[in-house]
């Protein structure tokens, strides 16, 4: 591994928790080891299926929720959506390509609202978006599912175009982060590590599992056994 590879970040998605007492939930599964609180917010246009606003970020605030609040914006257009959710408390803002007719603007609109930005590729969008907005982002968001609904089966096919954008993200010289969303368990967190996912988001893994810090504490050691086999 190498001196300079990024800690391993567990990052669970608050689509799978309770959300009859969701700050509670949370705090239980940070207290169990989670690193950040991933957030996705669907909008039934780009996404077939509805979630959260920006209210839902400022209850975990006003909870007393610390932790980074990971924003996968799943709607369309999202520039107007952008200011609302930093202000409720973002600490990073994820943007599909497909979803903004002026992706540079949208990346420095999240800059500006003194977040972090990243940029999310679905199962088929092509990682050449990269090339033109690498000094713009902080995190690269891979999906290994077509997103719209939790629960889904990892896609094989995202593991060579994990290894792709973590070549890209090498070569660029910036501590950019891969995190990888869809089917990431058990079963699946020890290739997609691997292949050079340092941020991985996991929801029904942690929040349905009896136990989050055993849940947690096995997709890490899992997630650390992949990179340490890979050399990283």
């Amino acid at each position: 591994m190498i001196a300079s590879a990024p800690s391993l970040v567990i990052a669970p998605s608050i689509l799978s928790a309770d959300f009859a007492r969701l700050g509670a939930d949370v705090a239980r599964m940070l207290e169990a080891g989670g690193d950040w609180v991933h957030v996705d917010v669907m909008d039934n246009h780009y996404v077939p299926n509805l979630s959260f606003g920006p209210m839902v970020c400022r209850a975990l605030r006003d909870y007393g929720i610390s932790a980074p609040l990971d924003v996968h914006l799943m709607v369309e257009p999202v520039d107007r959506l952008v200011p609302e959710f930093a202000a409720a408390g973002a600490t990073r803002i994820s943007v599909h390509p497909e979803a903004t007719a002026h992706l540079d603007r949208t990346l420095g609109l999240i800059g500006e609202s003194g977040c972090q930005a990243g940029l999310v590729l679905n199962p088929a969008t092509p990682i050449e978006h990269l090339d033109w907005v690498l000094d713009r982002i902080d995190l690269v968001l891979l999906m290994s599912v077509n997103p719209g609904f939790g629960g889904q089966r990892f896609l094989p096919s995202a593991l060579p175009k994990i290894r792709a954008v973590r070549a890209r993200i090498e070569s660029s010289g910036r501590p950019i982060r891969l995190a990888v969303d869809g089917g990431v368990n058990l079963a699946t967190i020890k290739e997609v590590a691997a292949a050079g996912a340092d941020t991985f988001i996991a929801g029904s893994a942690v929040f349905g599992a009896a136990d989050y810090a055993a849940a947690i504490s096995g997709l890490r050691a899992a997630a650390a056994a992949g990179r340490a086999g890979s050399g990283r």
